[in-house]
C-alpha cells in the first residue's frame, strides 16, 4: 500500500536558519520560496518519504546588503546552484511524536547525508475538510562541508560568520486527493 501523498500549506511552514556573526550574535534568516512532497502514513512511517527543493534566491535576512552577499558566489552562489534539496532515505519512528528522518542534503552541488529530529504535531481537519498535520524538525550542519568558507578574520579574535548552522523546519502539511 502507498503512503498518503501531502503538500505543504506555505501559509503556515516555514524553513529557517541561525547562524553566529561576530562570535557573539546570531543572525536569523529564512527561505522564502520552497515546495516539496511528503508521503507519510503514522500507521506506516518506514515507508515515508520527504523531498523538498528550496529556491535560493529566495533567503532572507531582513538586511538588503547581506541577503545580496548569501546570494552571491561568496556564499550559496544562486546563479550557479539555484535549488537546494533535500531527499529522504529513511524515516524512523523513535516513539509515538519523534522520528528521525535520514537523507541527503544537496548544498551547491555538494551533497552530504543528514539527520533531522522530527516532532509530529498532531492533525486535524480544517473548516473546508482538508486532512492536516503538523511537524518541527531540526538539524544543525556545518557550512564548510557544502563550500560555503567564506569568511572574514576580526580585529578583535575571531571570525565574522561561524560555522555550525542551526536548521528549524516547521511544516503543516494538506492530504492530497487520490
Amino acid at each position: 500500500m502507498t503512503n498518503p501523498i501531502w503538500k505543504f500549506d506555505p501559509a503556515h511552514s516555514s524553513v529557517t536558519f541561525k547562524v553566529r556573526h561576530m562570535m557573539f550574535a546570531k543572525v536569523h534568516g529564512r527561505f522564502a520560496s520552497w515546495q516539496g512532497d511528503v508521503a507519510f502514513d503514522p500507521e506506516a512511517p518506514d515507508n515515508s518519504r520527504v523531498d523538498v527543493r528550496i529556491a535560493v534566491e529566495s533567503i532572507e535576512t531582513g538586511v538588503a546588503d547581506r541577503d545580496t552577499h548569501l546570494r552571491s558566489a561568496d556564499f550559496f552562489d544562486a546563479e550557479s546552484f539555484p535549488e537546494i534539496r533535500f531527499s529522504t532515505s529513511s524515516f524512523e519512528k523513535l516513539n509515538a511524536e519523534t522520528y528521525r528522518l535520514t537523507g541527503e542534503l544537496t548544498i551547491r552541488d555538494i551533497t552530504r547525508e543528514l539527520s533531522f529530529d522530527a516532532h509530529y504535531h498532531g492533525s486535524g481537519r480544517d473548516p473546508w475538510g482538508n486532512e492536516r498535520v503538523g511537524f518541527g524538525a531540526t538539524t544543525r550542519v556545518n557550512r564548510k562541508d557544502f563550500g560555503l568558507t567564506w569568511n572574514q578574520v576580526l580585529e578583535t579574535g575571531g571570525v565574522m560568520v561561524g560555522e555550525d548552522i542551526a536548521i528549524e523546519i516547521d511544516a503543516q502539511l494538506i492530504k492530497q486527493a487520490t
